[in-house]
């Protein structure tokens, strides 16, 4: 039942809750009302909802304390590393930015511009190009609005939300996004979001590489290693790797 209310956009009738679930009436308002008592559900009673209450609230912030996202990507970043002998990254999105929590350097491989804690536009880097590729139409366009939102670094990347647009719909078909020299000329990257089990971007997971250091087929299977990595990922979160 806590798994359910966890997955609805806003608090849920009991009624709904019952047929959903596929629980008897009876046992549905029996529970409802231990989570209540609880703290885990907080009843409505003015529009007869259900939704999560403080207590469920403080068992994820637990598990946030306990298990943080870069403990958990950690192990597949630096195997994903040493596979592929290119730097490899984990990034979150924060507003239109992404921001690199993880970096994992391959021996004899140059420090990068997207060292831990360093924030990029997202619509130029392929993790923040992945992320966005996996929000709503109306969620991209409420993050560029206008003109001012689109910032370059070298002249290069979208500039309108038609652009964006296009360039999110080619990240979509592909299964992966891509940049090239947009962040540092002469440096390529791939990456493949991780979703959550609400099939949100919660992170994306990168490689990048020297921009003439690879063929197609060589291209080919290093995104095939990176999709396989976010999909490890993901199932450590209990969600799932995308596009």
């Amino acid at each position: 039942m806590l798994r359910y209310l966890s997955q609805q956009s806003g608090p849920v009738q009991a009624g709904v809750i019952s047929r959903d679930v596929g629980l008897p009436r009876s046992t549905t308002y029996h529970l409802l009302d231990t989570l209540v008592r609880d703290g885990f559900v907080t009843h409505l009673p003015e529009e007869g909802r259900y939704g999560l209450g403080l207590a469920a609230y403080e068992l994820g912030s637990g598990y946030d304390r306990q298990v943080p996202l870069q403990r958990i990507a950690r192990t597949p970043l630096t195997a994903l590393a040493d596979r592929c002998r290119h730097n490899s990254h984990l990034a979150v999105m924060h507003g239109r930015d992404v921001v690199y929590v993880i970096e994992e350097r391959a021996p004899g491989q140059p420090r990068l511009v997207s060292d831990v804690g360093v924030r990029l536009p997202a619509h130029l880097t392929a993790s923040g190009r992945s992320m966005l590729a996996a929000l709503p139409d109306a969620q991209v366009r409420a993050l560029f609005p206008d003109a001012s939102a689109f910032v370059t670094r070298h002249g290069a990347g979208p500039t309108t939300i038609t652009e964006l647009r296009a360039l999110l719909v080619r990240t979509r078909r592909l299964g992966m996004a891509t940049e090239e020299g947009e962040v540092t000329p002469g440096f390529s990257s791939v990456a493949v979001a991780v979703l959550d089990h609400l099939d949100h971007p919660v992170a994306a997971v990168a490689v990048t590489f020297a921009s003439d250091a690879l063929d197609e087929v060589q291209l080919t299977a290093l995104a095939e290693r990176v999709r396989r990595t976010a999909a490890e990922v993901g199932r450590r979160l209990g969600g799932r790797a995308g596009q």
